[in-house]
């Protein structure tokens, strides 16, 4: 075991993403976090609050701009051997076999034919894809697939294994039978590994996993919260203390103590920290609507716990979390402890016929989103009532990356489309306004 308990720690971690004539975007600040043997910890946060960025930290496949990466009482500076990670996405080489796929970590460490044989083998057995060491990526389903992944990482004997969202990509069933087979192992103890991180957008996948659960705020990444999970194993999903826990990280995931959704959901409209740079949610109108009309009929009739709706409308958590937040940011709902309650502004929406619907939208992006006012502001004034996207996506880029400026315009772009605030031609690049009049 590392010095002072530790298997891993990070101390003041730091990470900057600079980017040309930009000023850079602060992704984690200040992390400390520590890993003891024998821990599954999981990470949970919203989309963008610097979780993967967060594990590649730690791997050493990303370098910190601030603080430092211990290992075995040594600093991470590159990818150090004894940690291993699964991705997300398969990550498998098409001409390879299975067996193929897994000696590969090994040959690059140096491992000899034979052994490097014998520990590919073993791995293909102990995941559960014995007998199918010849077949190529191409013939296995996205379950058999990953678990290639599980095997090709395993093969390594990783004192710690990272795992960044490994079940999000498969489907419902499949997921359910990977998790079940990856906790037995470890109960068991049949791999060697002492620690697992695992980064994960499901609240229910972490409560079922983890020893502990560390939430993540966001803007910039940091640590909100470390909830111990002290459930027996196997847990039941059904169980009071299950229920309780999911409750206190949906709480947690979508109520902001500070900031500009939290005081704008209050009605404190204005708020500095939101001006046209806001990280706008990406809350589709179709998903929005449908979550409010839900919210504000029977049997919630304008209050529910946000688990039981995400379930009854089968919204996923991180969809969840996005639409909670624009419905917050619009002040067409306020949560908190877990619970999601419609305001006055929100039970309006839910109630008006389609065109009223949209003057109430308008009316609320245009108050609460400065980005919107902003474009509205500019197509007002130029005399042709008409402007380049790109003139908004410069503005946008002195605050965020390139491919957040550019998901933050899109939202706008539909969101006032909706409201009928303006126009925009997807051939041309350019906003305008229908009716100047």
């Amino acid at each position: 075991m590392a010095e002072n308990g530790f298997l891993i720690a990070a101390e003041h971690l730091c990470k900057t993403y600079q980017a040309p004539d930009h000023a850079g975007r602060l992704v984690l600040d200040h992390v400390d976090f520590t890993l003891k043997e024998g821990e599954i910890v999981a990470i949970l946060g919203k989309s963008g609050s610097g979780k993967s960025t967060f594990l590649r930290v730690l791997s050493g496949l990303t370098p910190p701009s601030e603080g430092r990466v211990m290992y075995r009482g040594r600093e991470v500076t590159e990818p150090a051997t004894g940690i291993a990670m699964v991705f997300q996405t398969f990550a498998l080489f098409p001409w390879l076999t299975v067996l193929g796929n897994v000696e590969l970590g090994l040959e690059a460490l140096g491992v000899g034919r034979d052994e490097r044989r014998e520990r590919a083998l073993k791995a293909i057995d102990v995941i559960g894809l014995d007998g199918f060491e010849s077949a190529y990526p191409k013939e296995l389903s996205g379950g058999m697939r990953q678990r290639v992944g599980f095997a090709r990482a395993l093969v390594v004997n990783p004192d710690i294994l990272l795992l960044d969202e490994p079940f999000s990509a498969l489907d419902v069933l499949t997921a359910e039978t990977l998790r079940g087979d990856l906790q037995d192992l470890w109960v068991e103890r049949r791999v060697p590994t002492k620690g697992i991180i695992m980064v994960s957008h499901n609240i229910e996948e972490a409560v079922e996993m983890a020893d502990r659960i560390v939430v993540f705020g966001s803007d910039p990444g940091c640590i909100r919260a470390d909830i111990p999970d002290p459930l027996p194993r196997p847990r039941d999903w059904a169980s009071a203390g299950f229920r309780q826990i999911v409750d206190q990280v949906y709480g947690l995931l979508t109520t902001t103590p500070q900031g500009a959704v939290g005081r704008r959901a209050r009605g404190e409209v204005g708020a500095p920290d939101a001006g046209i740079g806001y990280r706008l949610p990406g809350a589709s109108i179709q998903q929005l609507t449908g979550l409010i009309e839900a919210l504000c009929q029977p049997p919630y009739s304008g209050r529910a716990d946000l688990p039981h709706i995400a379930e009854s409308t089968q919204i996923e958590d991180e969809e969840m979390f996005v639409l909670v937040e624009a419905m917050q940011l619009l002040g067409f709902g306020n949560a908190s402890g877990g619970d999601i309650e419609a305001t006055a502004a929100g039970q309006a929406f839910a109630d008006a016929d389609i065109l009223h619907r949209k003057q109430i939208f308008a009316e609320h992006i245009l108050k609460n989103v400065p980005l919107v006012a902003h474009i509205r502001k500019v197509l007002d004034e130029r005399p042709g009532h008409s402007a380049p996207e790109s003139r908004f996506l410069a503005e946008l880029e002195d605050h965020l990356s390139e491919e957040e400026a550019q998901r933050v315009l899109e939202t706008v772009i539909n969101w006032g489309r909706y409201a009928e605030l303006f126009a925009y031609d997807y051939d041309r690049g350019t906003l305008s306004l229908e009716n100047p009049q």
